[in-house]
């Protein structure tokens, strides 16, 4: 008869229970007594990470196919298609192992993971609410020299602050009712900030079509006559592509300004290159009150964007997909750039812009064929003034916005960094240890 392997040594409870609390040398830091730290697994039915999409699937819900099919990522919860059986019940807890690792979803319906997406579910002794608040203040980290990813063995030994489950009750409606606060402030934030292009974009069509300087030419007793619908071409001149020269960051010739220095209406001198020589034809520099038009780009949304040069205190030249344009004596360059990044003149543009391998392009003739409308110089001193007031009050708006996001953000960490000390205030030191409730699922 063949000799078997010897049985393993089957552990006492007392044993199990040392193997799944954390010895005290080992522990982040103090908790309330009746509450443990513990490893995560001993605490959960299991770990399991996604595998392949199943035979059956469909991007978008049917009839048959009403089961989510879920992958790492954010945007809509990660749900990339649909499915008709179901792996995963509800009530576990999701966390993505690449891509944005770490990111961790409650989800409480039925589901299927994919592409290594991790699930954990929760014994009845550990609440999905509670653990899904534990990944959002214990940020987890993959590794990996190609593509970082997080795995099941990286985070089954995680340790985790395990408090009476009446205590994990209190806790998720406290975090819950404060969060609820948080999340309305969060959302007039929000829309603030995303509401600030489209604000931005109507008052630059009131500015464009005459509206917001009505005022102006009642003050003055002037009309609408004063202005023209013109081309592009016929107000500017100098149309011009830039140096094809190679450029590198040694800073030994001329400068030269490449689609990175071109902001929205102004330069940026932050990340400058340079040409090996400062024996630049005229036709490739730029001066004072030049337009700067990116010509050529991968990113649609960035053709046509432009920028005026400032006084400068040296040359510079201008890289081939820029181009040049000299405004006229009866159009402001403030006025001419401020229209061409409108979203009435980027609308034109494009329509114009042709697309070949990816590249979006947006040529002279092209461009010299948008229309404008164009008023009196006086007029359009009236404009610029106006809307550089008008913007400028947008854009702190819009700042003050964003600093509250992420204030509210910092705010909701703060809020479970206190809670998982024990520091909320809602712990009864009366209630049964936490250890109790290990003891009944080992």
């Amino acid at each position: 008869m063949a000799r078997g392997k010897k049985a393993a040594k089957e552990l006492s409870p007392e044993e199990k229970l040392q193997q799944a609390l954390v010895p005290a040398e080992e522990q982040p830091y103090l908790i309330p007594e009746n509450w443990c730290w513990v490893k995560l697994h001993f605490v959960c039915e299991y770990l399991k990470a996604g595998g392949d999409k199943p035979a059956s699937f469909v991007e978008k819900k049917d009839k048959e196919h009403l089961i989510p099919v879920v992958a790492n990522g954010i945007e809509n919860e990660g749900i990339i298609g649909f499915t008709n059986i179901g792996q995963i019940s509800a009530g576990t807890v999701s966390v993505s192992g690449r891509g944005t690792i770490g990111y961790s979803f409650l989800r409480e319906y039925e589901y299927v993971p994919v592409v290594r997406l991790i699930v954990i579910k929760p014994r009845k002794n550990l609440l999905p609410d509670y653990l899904k608040f534990i990944f959002d203040v214990f940020e987890e980290k993959g590794t990996g020299s190609s593509i970082p990813q997080l795995t099941v063995p990286m985070i089954k030994d995680k340790i985790i602050p395990l408090p009476p489950l009446p205590e994990q009750l209190r806790i998720v409606s406290r975090i819950e009712s404060l969060f609820a606060k948080l999340d309305e402030a969060k959302e007039k934030a929000q829309a603030v900030v995303d509401g600030f292009e489209l604000r931005k974009s109507a008052i630059l069509h009131k500015a464009f079509t005459g509206e917001l300087t009505e005022w102006w030419r009642k003050e003055h007793g002037v009309g609408m006559d004063g202005w023209k619908n013109t081309t592009l071409s016929e107000i500017v001149s100098g149309f011009k592509y830039g140096t094809s020269e190679k450029s590198t960051y040694n800073n030994t010739g001329m400068p030269v300004l490449r689609i990175p220095n071109v902001g929205t209406g102004t330069l940026s001198f932050e990340d400058m290159k340079y040409l090996a020589h400062n024996d630049v034809d005229e036709a490739n520099q730029v001066h004072e009150n030049d337009l700067l038009i990116i010509r050529s780009n991968g990113s649609r949304d960035l053709v046509g964007k432009c920028a005026i040069v400032p006084a400068l205190s040296r040359k510079f030249a201008y890289a081939s997909f820029l181009i040049r344009i000299k405004p006229s004596e009866w159009i402001l360059p403030d006025y001419l750039a401020l229209y061409l990044n409108s979203t009435d003149a980027r609308t034109q543009m494009f329509k114009k812009a042709k697309s070949s391998a990816g590249i979006h392009n947006i040529n002279s003739q092209e461009l010299g064929s948008i229309t404008i409308n164009v008023p009196t110089i006086y007029e359009q001193s009236a404009i610029i003034a106006v809307l550089n007031n008008l913007l400028a009050k947008g854009q702190q708006a819009k700042e003050a916005a964003e600093a509250v996001l992420i204030q509210i953000d910092t705010m909701k960490k703060a809020i479970l960094a206190r809670v998982f000390r024990g520091e909320l205030g809602t712990n009864d030191p009366a209630e049964e240890s936490a250890v109790e409730l290990i003891k009944a699922v080992l």
